[in-house]
């Protein structure tokens, strides 16, 4: 039994796809009698069913050795582009981890969405999207993979726009997915590059070809830059990071798996090409400058958001742009394990969130207050994801800090000064949250909040534990990876790592806990505080400088394009039918049905070519032609 479900692991993607179509007589509307429940719990099933195989399976092979299923798709001469899925404890672990949130999500669907008139649509969207997420958990080959991240896109694109009658929406649905196929057509290049130069084409062929690769300096640069676009999209990383908290707009379900497992799936792929990225200093630099930017960027967003689940999104870009540095500097470890727990502690956080959303119908954070006396397991759950997710002992998010700073890795002065940056403004930014969420008097909104019911409470209980039991995956993470990097010899921070984790979080919350915090009504009349206020809250106004450079040189391209087209292009194709109709309305008179006219034109035109010919002409004149199409 065991054999069998190790060798049907490449179906497990397939479960989700076969949850989706279940959906179809609901979703199209063929079965109304029943309601759209029942496509919800097909859904669900085959979510269930697909947890199991890959836990069961996880559980068999966490101590075995890498294996690989091979299938090739099309080979031609020397072209062989394979499918092939990867069988270790980290792919079936991220798989497990896909299909674990996945489950709870659509739970969690069940009460939030229990009024909705189209459920069955959204079920069968969420199956799609977790069929894509679990084959790119297992893909090791990068054409298999691009084509799961393009499935990818169109099912955010779908999900984000689920309201589609809505104007905000259907901008955002738009924006996110013409924010990604930028990246996506640029990972496309790399794609295609990297498979002219070899084994380019599959994961776990990369560090061998990477070795003995003969490629030049500039060909490395630019083939890695090009590999990091992609991800780059998916992550909502800088440049590309204002589509991320655009998508909040969809329904919250979606939101939970998006900002937990969907940005972490463009981490992943990242992770699996970083032996390209060690072809050329540049790529490692520009992993690290976006991540940088971004981690500090995002970081500041967050704290001047007054939307709550554009707060947690822009939180979602700052941890993402941690794996970022992690990989430039080849620390693939922690990489993985930021991502994980991220992951975990920001579904909890989401569904917090979506509870609070879903009984005050409300998202201003401002225009809450007190809900700790009326929603004890929302207050709870969002307690626990907060913690998670800033490093604070004993939960997981400080052991994989600790892990990066133990020594283990060679870390210097700016990177331990942004990774305490960025927890304590992270420890800022939650704290924040919990006064103005759940601490203070009710305000108009929160006046009237119950708990919510008991298939939103249970997930959320269920994802608390998990986020509690993270703390063991960091520190028994050498059983599944076990990678040789330089030690670092600088004792500060070998010394001085777990008093200065522990420190940024307390100052964190310390800061958090005293700041005034100003309601909607209440903006600061200072100059400088208003000003740096609105700067950071319409994020350092990207979208302003993106509407008056891009989008200013890519609509003024477009008109002049278009002028080409109409006025020479248009015009060169006018003079010529108009040419073609005054030559044969001038030749139609030439047909009179009198053979001597006829006879006429025959010997005039063979007259003028026996001219040519014996005058030399006719020499002259195809040296001009042939010079001419040269």
């Amino acid at each position: 039994m065991s054999e069998f479900f190790f060798k049907t692991i490449w179906f497990i993607p397939f479960y989700g796809l076969i949850g989706a179509i279940l959906t179809l007589p609901w979703s199209t509307g063929w079965v109304k009698k029943t309601g759209p429940r029942p496509a919800a719990y097909f859904n669900l099933l085959m979510t269930l069913v697909a947890f199991l195989h890959g836990s069961f399976v996880f559980n068999a092979v966490w101590k075995t050795p890498s294996q690989n299923l091979v299938l090739h798709w099309l080979k031609v001469a020397e072209l062989d582009l394979t499918l092939a899925i990867e069988i270790s404890p980290v792919s079936i672990g991220a798989l497990t981890l896909v299909t674990g949130i996945s489950l709870f999500a659509q739970f969690y669907a069940l009460g939030y969405l229990e009024k909705e008139n189209s459920l069955a649509r959204f079920f069968g969207l969420m199956g799609f999207f977790e069929a894509a997420l679990s084959g790119i958990a297992l893909s090791d080959s990068l054409l298999l993979s691009y084509g799961l991240l393009e499935l990818l896109t169109l099912s955010t694109y779908l999900l984000v726009g689920f309201w589609y009658a809505q104007p905000l929406v259907v901008t955002a649905a738009r924006d996110a997915f013409l924010t990604k196929r930028v990246g996506d057509i640029i990972l496309l290049m790399g794609l295609v590059a990297l498979s002219s130069y070899g084994e380019g084409l599959s994961f776990s062929q990369l560090t061998i070809w990477a070795q003995t690769s003969p490629l030049p300096a500039f060909t490395s640069a630019l083939l890695g830059l090009s590999l990091i676009a992609g991800p780059t999209g998916k992550c909502a990383q800088f440049p590309l990071n204002l589509w991320l908290d655009e998508a909040m707009e969809g329904p919250n379900p979606a939101g939970i798996l998006r900002n937990s497992v969907v940005v972490s799936s463009g981490a992943y792929v990242l992770i699996k090409l970083q032996p390209v990225f060690t072809l050329s200093p540049v790529s490692s630099y520009a992993l690290i400058l976006i991540g940088s930017v971004t981690a500090i960027g995002a970081s500041l967003m967050a704290i001047a958001q007054i939307d709550i689940k554009r707060t947690l999104s822009h939180s979602t870009s700052a941890y993402l742009g941690l794996v970022f540095i992690a990989v430039g500097l080849g620390q693939v470890d922690i990489a993985f394990l930021l991502l994980f727990t991220h992951g975990i502690a920001k579904a909890l956080l989401f569904m917090s969130a979506g509870s609070i959303v879903l009984t005050t119908n409300n998202q201003n954070i401002t225009e809450m207050g007190g809900l700790w006396k009326k929603m004890p397991i929302t207050t709870i759950s969002f307690m626990v994801g907060s913690a998670g997710l800033v490093g604070l002992l004993p939960l997981g998010m400080f052991w994989t800090l600790e892990k990066w700073l133990n020594g283990t890795y060679q870390i210097t002065g700016w990177l331990l000064g942004l990774l305490l940056f960025v927890n304590c403004l992270s420890a800022i930014n939650m704290m924040r949250l919990f006064r103005l969420l759940f601490l203070g008097e009710p305000q108009m909104k929160s006046r009237r909040t119950p708990e919510v019911t008991w298939t939103m409470a249970f997930p959320m209980f269920s994802v608390a534990i998990f986020t509690l039991l993270t703390s063991f995956v960091p520190l028994n993470w050498n059983l599944w990876l076990s990678p040789n990097p330089p030690l670092s010899d600088n004792s500060f921070i070998i010394n001085w790592s777990i008093p200065l984790i522990i420190g940024s979080g307390l100052l964190g919350c310390v800061i958090g806990i005293v700041i005034q915090l100003r309601r909607a009504w209440a903006m600061p009349n200072q100059f400088y505080l208003r000003f740096f206020q609105d700067l950071l809250a319409y994020d350092f106004y990207l979208e302003k400088v993106y509407q008056y450079t891009v989008v200013w040189a890519v609509s003024s391209l477009s008109k002049i394009m278009s002028w080409i087209d109409r006025y020479i292009i248009d015009g060169a194709v006018n003079l010529v039918s108009l040419a073609a109709i005054f030559s044969g309305n001038a030749l139609k008179y030439n047909a009179t049905g009198q053979s001597q006219y006829y006879i006429l034109t025959i010997v005039f035109g063979l007259s003028l070519l026996l001219w040519f010919v014996l005058s030399g002409q006719w020499s002259i004149l195809i040296d001009y032609w042939s010079s001419f199409f040269n």
